[in-house]
This record gives structure tokens, sequence and C-alpha cells, in this order.
């Protein structure tokens, strides 16, 4: 028996985000080494980010299947009320207000793909059309241990 990686699937709006963090570019095969190492320096420069909201959630945003090279990569971001002073290596992102199916993951790095396939089904199962050329966000309560993430993944739909 195939024992279920989400919980609390559900359909969701979020408000418009306004992020400030790290771009991680790399091979395909390499993002699950490199987006660690960016959420550890990150979580050791919130001092240098002005209107932070919450210190204790990092976002990562990402474009499925992007044919843009602008859109190529992983953010990894905290979320601040207003845009100021950004430290020069990092980068700024806004997010619009979309709809998301939404679910809960609990687990290893290398579950999220299946987390991922679950979340999937359910919004094609529920009648939720996915949207690829939008933004795609995970929200870490727990990032620290890449065996034990905490995330809420939200996969944009019509």
């Amino acid at each position: 028996m195939k024992v279920q990686l989400t919980q609390n699937l559900s359909v969701k709006e979020v408000s418009e985000l306004k992020l400030v963090g790290f771009r991680v570019l790399c091979a395909n095969n390499e993002y699950k080494n490199e987006i660690p190492k960016a959420a550890k320096s990150l979580d050791s420069r919130l001092i240098e980010i002005k209107h932070l909201l919450n210190k204790e959630i990092q976002f990562g945003a990402f474009f499925v299947d992007s044919k843009k090279e602008e859109e190529d990569g992983y953010w990894v971001c905290v979320e601040v009320e207003k845009f100021e002073d950004i430290p020069k290596d990092m980068v700024i992102i806004t997010i619009p207000l979309q709809r998301y199916a939404a679910a809960n993951f609990q687990g290893s790095n290398q579950q999220i793909f299946e987390a991922y396939e679950e979340l999937h089904q359910w919004a094609e199962e529920n009648g939720h059309k996915r949207l690829k050329n939008t933004w795609h966000i995970e929200i870490f309560q727990s990032w620290k241990d890449s065996n034990n993430l905490k995330v809420e993944l939200l996969d944009t739909i019509k």
C-alpha cells in the first residue's frame, strides 16, 4: 500500500507576496543540493532585510516548464512588507494574487516530487486546470534539515 505524502488538500487564494532573497540557477540534478545552501545563506542574513514579516518562514518560488531565461531557476526568499534597501546580491519578486491547489507535506526533499504528483492528481480529479506560465510557491515552516521539511505546496490553478 502506498503511503500518502500530502495532507489537507484544498484550493486557496493567496494575496500578493513581496519576496526578497536569492535566485538559484543550476543543473536540474543540483537543485536538491543548491536550494538548501541558499536557504541557509538567507537565514544567516535576515538582519540585512528591512520590513521582514516573519523570519521563521521561507518561500520557494518557481515557474514550471519555463521557456524564458529570466523565469528559469528557483527563488529562495522571505516575505517583506515593502521593498527598501535590498542587499545588492539579493533579488526581489512580486507574486500577484493567485489561486492554488494546496497541500501540506512533511518529509525529505527526495519525496517532494512524489508529493507534487499527489497534489496534481487531486487537482485534476477535482476539475482544476494547472497553470504553468506563472509563479508556483512553496512555504517552508521547516527547511534546515532536508530530510525533514515541513512545507505547504502551492500549485497555481485557473
